[in-house]
């Protein structure tokens, strides 16, 4: 059984309450498909999967995705111009992927492209935190700035989480 590679035990805050560093409170808070923003923001855009596999919900997430015990976990890095610029981590329940099967197929297409353009998406609370971020395949060691929502789609919930790694700050937050 496989684990994240960055584990999301952490204290979480409303982000709409704390104080962000500057050029990072605009990623953080932005309230539609990240994925979108990002790709305005470079010439060249993909995702890598880095791993991908079923698992237990843990004990510390279950509060977040309740009546949930089996999930499907996602990890992936949002390359921007060739930087690694974010890692993202979902948290797919079994009952949700079963109703929304798409979602277990996506391979390098985005979340955020698919669960965008369903008018039935809602989005629960962005809450962030700081975590150490270690990703030696990337050359990655740094303490990051870290977001998390679950959202509803079709009345089905899923969690994600993202974790702003340093080279963000080479592009322009705001358009």
């Amino acid at each position: 059984m496989s684990t994240p590679l960055i584990s999301l035990a952490r204290h979480w805050q409303d982000a709409n309450t704390l104080t962000l560093p500057v050029a990072l409170a605009p990623w953080i808070l932005e309230p539609a498909s990240l994925t979108a923003r990002l790709k305005q923001h470079c010439q060249h855009f993909r995702l890598q999967v880095l791993q991908e596999y079923s698992a237990v919900l843990p004990e510390f997430l279950q509060p977040l995705l309740p009546d949930t015990n089996a999930v499907q976990v996602r990890e992936v890095i949002l390359w921007c111009n060739d930087m690694p610029c974010v890692y993202a981590q979902s948290w797919l329940p079994e009952q949700t992927i079963t109703k929304l099967r798409p979602l277990a197929d996506l391979g390098e297409r985005p979340l955020g492209d698919y669960i965008f353009q369903h008018q039935s998406l809602h989005r629960g609370t962005i809450e962030a935190a700081q975590l150490d971020v270690m990703l030696p395949q990337l050359n990655i060691a740094a303490c990051c700035y870290v977001r998390r929502s679950v959202f509803q789609l079709e009345g089905q919930p899923l969690l994600v989480a993202e974790a702003f790694l340093p080279d963000i700050s080479k592009l322009e937050a705001t358009l």
